[in-house]
């Protein structure tokens, strides 16, 4: 997969994170995906508040799958947001995600799993350092369409 550096927040709060994300995931025993991660703050410059860190495992857009990790700090979220095509499919490994799905919220734990139907609003939230892996239908950027208008923007600037 090819990186967009320009939807990625830049050093040295990207190495600052990353550094964080290792010793976590040295503590948890989990060995680091090789894949170049996505540091992103969705363009709204708040990385500690909206914020993820993604591992893209596969995106097999012929085959027809994706599946990522996605590490959220404590107190972290992605924003609210649903997808025109994407069908994806939440397994927490690590931490607790507090889920809003068509504004009903549900704690998901390890062990558990949460499908998103497609064109349903949710956000996520991570409760104490997460690792949720995703398992979906392909991953197109573009298909991303959050409720937040500033981010909506900013996709338009880095996906045009």
């Amino acid at each position: 997969m090819s990186t967009n550096t320009k939807c990625q927040i830049q050093n040295p709060k990207r190495d600052e994170v990353l550094s964080a994300l290792a010793q976590q995931m040295r503590q948890w025993d989990m060995a680091i995906p090789t894949t170049e991660p996505l540091v992103m703050d969705f363009g709204l410059g708040q990385f500690d508040n909206q914020g993820i860190i993604e591992y893209w495992l596969a995106n097999q857009m012929q085959a027809g799958y994706c599946g990522k990790f996605m590490f959220l700090f404590d107190g972290q979220q992605c924003p609210a947001h649903a997808h025109r095509i994407k069908h994806e499919t939440f397994y927490p490994l690590h931490g607790q995600f507090e889920v809003v799905l068509n504004d009903k919220t549900t704690l998901l734990n390890p062990g558990s799993s949460m499908a998103i139907p497609v064109e349903q609003i949710h956000s996520f939230k991570a409760i104490g350092n997460s690792l949720l892996l995703e398992l979906s239908m392909p991953c197109d950027p573009t298909d991303n369409q959050f409720q937040d208008p500033d981010i909506m923007q900013w996709l338009a600037r880095v996906f045009p």
